[in-house]
């Protein structure tokens, strides 16, 4: 095991056991849901640190992804790697356009507000939600922010969500704050 890892960027997490040769049932957080397949080593966040892992064999089945790591031959060996997250190094993502962002890179970000020529400050992103239509910011207010209260906020681009710059950790958004 070594230290943790701050360049480290959770991509899924192992769930659970599926039969009895050591297979671990696998959620990824990535989109297309197989994409987690693409990345190695696996970095295993145990209570104990990271663990680099890589994998030596996988199905994708209809109900989800399983996998099977080395010297994890048994149930009782994969059950205790459940609720473990499946982390890769940032640097491993693929490159995205100039208006697209991992989550991750917004998590935390302030967000500032202009709507109706009026300007506040909402709070900071405290996560994302992912609803079918689109992506949602949750935004949570605090003692900078005009209110504390929490804000759903649509990631709409140029419609909801105006700017996002990373250097400066802001999003400016057009949203009524009475909502």
């Amino acid at each position: 095991m070594t230290a943790k890892r701050s360049n480290l960027i959770s991509v899924g997490r192992l769930t659970g056991v599926f039969g009895i040769k050591g297979w671990i049932k696998v959620k990824s957080f990535t989109s297309p849901e197989d994409n987690i397949l693409q990345y190695s080593p696996w970095w295993l966040k145990t209570r104990h640190g990271v663990k680099p892992v890589e994998i030596d064999g996988f199905e994708a089945r209809a109900n989800g992804i399983i996998v099977h790591l080395p010297g994890v031959d048994d149930r009782d060996e994969a059950a205790l790697l459940t609720n473990v997250d499946i982390a890769v190094e940032k640097s491993q993502l693929p490159q995205l356009g100039d208006t697209d962002f991992y989550w991750h890179e917004l998590v935390g970000l302030r967000v500032k507000n202009r709507f109706e020529g009026q300007e506040c400050d909402l709070g900071v992103v405290k996560e994302l939600l992912e609803t079918g239509a689109n992506d949602v910011l949750v935004v949570v207010g605090d003692d900078s922010s005009a209110d504390r209260r929490e804000r759903l906020i649509p990631y709409v681009w140029e419609t909801y969500v105006l700017a996002v710059d990373l250097e400066r950790a802001e999003i400016l958004v057009s949203w009524d704050p009475a909502f």
